[in-house]
């Protein structure tokens, strides 16, 4: 990735908040890489390295800055011109995928070879899916060491460290100091907050409140709940039960993110969930830049500039939500999703419910809920696709191939298969064209455009086409007739 080092240093004299995320500067008279906003004095151009990530500073043999803290940047690799495939595979990183295997075990994933893969890490990223890894996890275990009453072995473990060992020679290495003299240096208040407290930075503008909205008009009873304007859920990973809770701090422009589970070793697969689910990686400025050429979405875009596209905490959970709810309204498909976790989920011992799994609903009578017989066939036979494939919800294809193979699936079409692919999969440019509320939204004079139409304009708006979905789903004349949840047919 080419940066304009004139240019960055530019920023970094202005200290321009816009390009916090966007480059990390190396100096090479201290050896220490910071934020375009580091408070530090700024060093002279001709001692500047630019980098487009922080891996790629840390490979270079840069430490990070103490001061304006690295792992506090927005993280905004997936939206920086990288390729479709380098977001697949950050989204597979950040969920463990080198913490077992190896980078031939991931490109195989991705179905390309490692040489081609370690190439488009080098192009976009400057740093090596190896490298990307291990500095997530330092700058993840520097999190929790600033944020967090951890143990000191339940962050290196937590962070993804193998050992305790290999936690305190990381750090002295590459901080020229142990952990916990960093947790001396800034004055952890440990009394205040649960362990699992964490703040995660955005990009701003976010549209809190209408993500908020969102959740709230569909969360599943028992297994979700939005009060005090905060969300929260149960969730269960590798057999273990616990919760998150997430609240808003605009004025960190970070949401904090409190988790409860047993199982510290889970953390960066939470964290990661959660990134996805509250949609932090995306760049709104550029987002809305582009769609904003469109002369229908400019209005829309103006009046919520920091849309986000909700996500999915899990799949299979939203694959279930997306077929219960064809056809019929957002309430009356979250009655009948809640009735379907009441009937099949476990119930927790303070009265909440997860959701159930895969295996849990192969055997179901689905349809006694009341529904077609064959939108219960479609539930089941998810779920047994589920559990013959694990990954069949791994952000691990390209759009079309992912559409392709939901689609092969009873009872999932277009519009589903889109809208998986849009909050599960994450995938920016998911379009479901058929839908009647999109066509309802760019109606003139009262005349809707065909799909095919639809589909025709929508290709001025990738790669963000899940985002001018949102868009036009959010306007005025949609909310009072349509609810984003039903498709055309």
């Amino acid at each position: 990735m080419d940066l304009d080092p004139a240019a960055c240093h530019r920023a970094m004299l202005a200290r321009d908040a816009r390009f916090d995320g966007r480059f990390f500067t190396g100096v090479t008279s201290t050896g220490i890489y910071c934020r375009p906003i580091c408070p530090a004095r700024p060093p002279k151009l001709e001692n500047c390295r630019f980098f487009p990530g922080a891996a790629a500073a840390q490979e270079a043999g840069f430490r990070p800055c103490l001061r304006c803290r690295p792992e506090s940047a927005p993280d905004i690799g997936a939206w920086r011109g990288t390729s479709a495939t380098v977001s697949r595979a950050l989204a597979l990183i950040d969920t463990g995928a080198l913490e077992q295997h190896d980078v031939e075990a991931l490109a195989d994933r991705l179905g390309m070879g490692e040489r081609q893969l370690r190439r488009l890490f080098r192009q976009h990223l400057g740093a090596s899916p190896v490298a990307v890894a291990q500095t997530r996890r330092v700058l993840l275990a520097k999190q929790l060491l600033h944020e967090t009453r951890l143990p000191m072995t339940e962050v290196a473990l937590a962070s993804g460290f193998g050992s305790v060992r290999r936690f305190n020679e990381t750090f002295q290495a590459l901080y020229r100091r142990p952990p916990r003299e960093l947790r001396r240096l800034q004055g952890v208040d440990l009394s205040e907050g649960a362990a699992f407290s964490l703040l995660l930075p955005y990009r701003s503008p976010f549209d809190w409140d209408g993500l908020l909205d969102f959740f709230k008009g569909r969360a599943i009873p028992d297994v979700e709940w939005v009060e005090n304007g905060r969300y929260g859920r149960t969730i269960a990973l590798d057999g273990a039960i616990g919760t998150i809770e997430v609240g808003h701090q605009p004025e960190r422009k970070a949401i904090r993110a409190t988790i409860d589970f047993p199982r510290p070793t889970a953390l960066p697969v939470i964290i990661a969930r959660i990134r996805r689910l509250f949609d932090l990686a995306a760049d709104p400025g550029v987002i809305g830049a582009h769609l904003s050429a469109d002369p229908a979405l400019a209005p829309l875009v103006a009046a919520r500039p920091g849309l986000r596209v909700p996500g999915a905490w899990d799949g299979f959970e939203l694959g279930v939500r997306a077929i219960l709810g064809q056809q019929i309204s957002v309430s009356a498909a979250t009655n009948l999703i809640g009735r379907l976790a009441a009937r099949w989920g476990v119930r927790t011992g303070n009265g909440r419910l997860v959701f159930p799994t895969a295996s849990d609903l192969t055997q179901a009578d689905i349809a006694s809920l009341g529904m077609p017989r064959t939108r219960g066939d479609a539930v089941v036979a998810l779920a047994r696709a589920a559990m013959a494939d694990p990954r069949l919800f791994d952000a691990r294809q390209d759009l079309g191939t992912t559409i392709a193979k939901l689609c092969a699936l009873p009872g999932i079409g277009p519009w589903t298969a889109n809208y998986i692919a849009m909050r599960a999969l994450r995938e920016s440019d998911a379009m479901p064209a058929g839908d009647v509320g999109l066509l309802r939204a760019l109606a003139d004079n009262g005349v809707r455009p065909t799909a095919d139409a639809l589909e025709a304009r929508a290709n001025n708006w990738r790669p963000w086409r899940a985002y001018a979905a949102l868009h036009l789903w959010a306007s005025e004349p949609v909310a009072r007739a349509s609810n984003g949840d039903q498709p055309c047919n």
